[in-house]
């Protein structure tokens, strides 16, 4: 289980395109089944918001933490997924922008978006699996399915 302690920029760089917030070691840190962790800028040291689009644009990155000897791999993904995070990243962001941004709204189309393609592609397996069981009236039903979905 994760939750955040802290989370403060280092600083924070801004272009047209992208609002980078640099992190460092005792500005961000983590409490990972109850036990704390620091982070340590191993591999990536910034979270990086796209003005445009006003969402994370480096989604896929990993963020490492310390406690003693042992060290956990997050990535922002995971991180994106806690709504503390969310809070802290919004307030951080939030003076960046005129109007402001609502990354909670934006993960949470992605979400929907990620759910919808995956029940496509379970949809998809059910129908080779009628195919390959020669289940002509399932194979009917799902195909139906598959139009409904796609429309």
């Amino acid at each position: 289980m994760l939750n955040i302690k802290m989370l403060k920029p280092y600083y924070v760089k801004e272009d047209k395109r992208f609002i980078r917030i640099v992190l460092a070691y005792q500005y961000f840190s983590l409490f990972i089944d109850d036990e704390l962790y620091q982070f340590i800028p191993m591999e990536a040291r910034e979270i990086i918001i796209d003005r445009n689009r006003q969402k994370v644009h480096n989604v896929f990155d990993i963020f490492v933490f310390q406690r003693g000897k042992n060290m956990v791999y997050v990535s922002v993904a995971d991180l994106l997924q806690l709504p503390e995070f969310l809070t802290h990243l919004h307030s951080i962001v939030s003076p960046y922008y005129e109007e402001g941004i609502d990354i909670s709204q934006q993960s949470s189309k992605e979400v929907k978006a990620i759910i919808r393609e995956l029940e496509k592609e379970n949809l998809r397996r059910l129908i080779d699996q009628a195919i390959d069981e020669d289940d002509q009236e399932a194979f009917q039903v799902l195909t139906e399915k598959w139009k409904a979905m796609n429309q």
